[in-house]
């Protein structure tokens, strides 16, 4: 999910989508889920140094992303679409932006977690500990984890709040790459995740799969090919007027219900209760895995506590 916070700032995206071609482009590898160059070319009717052009201009956006492939024909240059959504606020939140705190949760900085096989997690260079044994989420190197997974279960983490002295939270904003967990990978394994903050339930996400069939852009060159990829980007928001997955409402549960301010502990829990309609498990990527070079970002909007 890209989050383009004013009109100035998508001027480059809305150019690239400008273009009734570029449209194309896009509309046949979300049907296709991937594509190489010469098959891309072939299909839109175009030459490749055209496409060459749209797709540069397509990737200088982040809206598609390549990678080389070896093949017995050579190097074959597979794009693919990077974004599955793009959320813009037309009005901007610079005023907001003024009082701010940002800061990351990485993947194996959980306090609280009760999960199930399948599961596991690894750093960029190694898993830690042995998969589908719950143990290792106790394993001392376990804060360098930059990918962990489960079937059912939760995580829970301590979100860092230092808003200034005197100052009430508005707005808790938190942005992690997410997908299902499958046995392996598989793109059509829907899985309800759940998200609790301190304690509260504030709503639900349903992941439409455990995403395998093209390789990460970051994700280390040693993970195996069969095993998740990468997830989306999801962007949660509580706020006064409810709580939000990427914009859209997902429960009324707003920011007032918990009376935060800058001496508050704020705990975000992921869950996937056994109870849940789709209990199809939970992956957490981090910077060094998946499609976008990050932890769980967070940001916390706040204002002058009334007298």
């Amino acid at each position: 999910m890209m989050h383009i916070k004013s009109v100035e700032e998508g001027r480059e995206i809305f150019k690239a989508l400008g273009s009734d071609i570029r449209i194309e482009i896009i509309k046949t590898l979300l049907a296709n889920d991937h594509m190489n160059m010469n098959e891309l070319a072939s299909h839109l009717k175009i030459t490749n140094g055209a496409l060459t052009s749209h797709i540069k201009k397509l990737e200088e956006c982040g809206i598609v992303s390549t990678s080389q492939e070896t093949s017995g024909h050579g190097n074959q240059k597979i794009c693919s679409v990077h974004l599955d959504s793009v959320l813009i606020d037309f009005k901007g939140n610079e005023v907001e932006d003024k009082n701010v705190y940002r800061s990351h949760i990485s993947i194996g900085q959980y306090g609280e977690y009760d999960v199930y096989p399948t599961c596991g997690l690894a750093s960029s260079e190694s898993l830690i500990g042995e998969v589908d044994d719950a143990r290792y989420f106790a394993h001392p190197d376990r804060g360098t984890a930059d990918i962990l997974w489960f079937t059912h279960g939760y995580v829970e983490y301590m979100v860092p709040n230092f808003i200034p002295p005197d100052q009430k939270i508005d707005q808790l904003s938190f942005s992690m790459e997410l997908s299902s967990e499958a046995p392996g990978s598989n793109d059509n394994w829907p899985s309800d995740i759940h998200f609790m903050l301190n304690g509260t339930p504030i709503g639900m996400w349903t992941s439409p799969g455990d995403f395998g069939g093209t390789k990460g852009i970051f994700t280390p060159e040693w993970w195996y090919p069969n095993w998740n990829q990468y997830g989306l980007l999801k962007n949660l928001v509580i706020n006064h007027n409810g709580t939000y997955i990427d914009g859209l409402r997902i429960s009324d549960v707003t920011i007032d219900r918990f009376d935060l301010n800058y001496k508050s502990q704020v705990r975000l829990r992921l869950s996937v209760p056994e109870d849940t309609t789709h209990v199809g498990g939970l992956t957490i990527f981090g910077k060094s895995f998946g499609n976008y070079r990050q932890d769980i970002d967070v940001s916390i909007y706040y204002s002058p506590m009334s007298v």
